[in-house]
């Protein structure tokens, strides 16, 4: 069967920031999708043992009072690390918008705190398979002008966001968006899943490939993009 129709893990993660290196998590959810249907979820508050700068609070709405009551860092990372690992390792994709975010700041995470990597949790295996409905969107859809955020991908695929920025709510929209940018490309449906995921390697590279001479072109001769996918790690990270 076409992997949209199968079951699949949706994943979202709310941050003190925009770099995943230095960011921490706030808020993490992981959600059961079938037929489009939450079927089960687990959902975190962490305290992130930073302050929660004013801009990240504006968006997701999390203060550092209420992040206070959350559980400690370290075990937030450590328990949604386990979940995913199961995921994969069971051969159910988790589906991330603009993955590569939301992966390599869990990995700095698990790092900063001395944790097995995701990679150690799968025996030395990469994270797989993941979909990112981001990176597949440009690629199917290259030359569609407007905003790529997952609003509005989801308003351009019909998808209902019903709360931006909360993690559950994000995380549900990018499994229902994978599924219906499936549903509207033939040609990503028909792929199997562990194909779909190595192509997403190669459009990520080509992107920032392009992207990349893009701005050296325009004078920037020492720009580099990083199109590393899913993982963006150190030079000599386990990940």
């Amino acid at each position: 069967m076409a992997w949209h129709t199968e079951p699949l893990i949706g994943f979202d993660l709310e941050t003190t920031g925009t770099d995943p290196a230095e960011a921490r998590i706030v808020t993490a959810a992981v959600i059961e999708v079938g037929g489009g249907r939450p079927l089960g979820r687990r959902e975190w508050l962490a305290d992130p043992g930073v302050p929660i700068p004013p801009d990240a609070v504006a968006v997701h709405g999390i203060s550092d009072e209420r992040a206070a009551a959350g559980r400690p860092a370290d075990q937030v990372a450590d328990a949604i690390a386990g979940v995913l690992a199961g995921a994969w390792r069971a051969g159910v994709p988790v589906v991330a918008y603009n993955a590569s975010f939301d992966l390599t700041l869990l990995a700095a995470e698990l790092r900063r705190h001395g944790l097995p990597s995701l990679r150690e949790r799968l025996d030395g295996a990469d994270p797989a398979p993941v979909i990112d409905p981001y990176t597949i969107d440009r690629a199917v859809d290259r030359y569609r002008r407007g905003k790529r955020t997952l609003e509005a991908v989801c308003a351009e695929y019909g998808v209902l966001l019903e709360a931006a920025h909360d993690a559950a709510a994000d995380a549900l929209a990018a499994a229902r968006l994978a599924c219906a940018i499936a549903g509207r490309h033939r040609k990503v449906a028909e792929l199997p899943v562990a194909d779909l995921h190595h192509r997403q390697i190669q459009w990520s590279a080509l992107r920032a490939a392009d992207y990349q001479a893009h701005l050296r072109r325009q004078g920037d001769s020492t720009a580099v993009v990083d199109g590393r996918w899913p993982l963006r790690e150190p030079p000599g990270a386990v990940g």
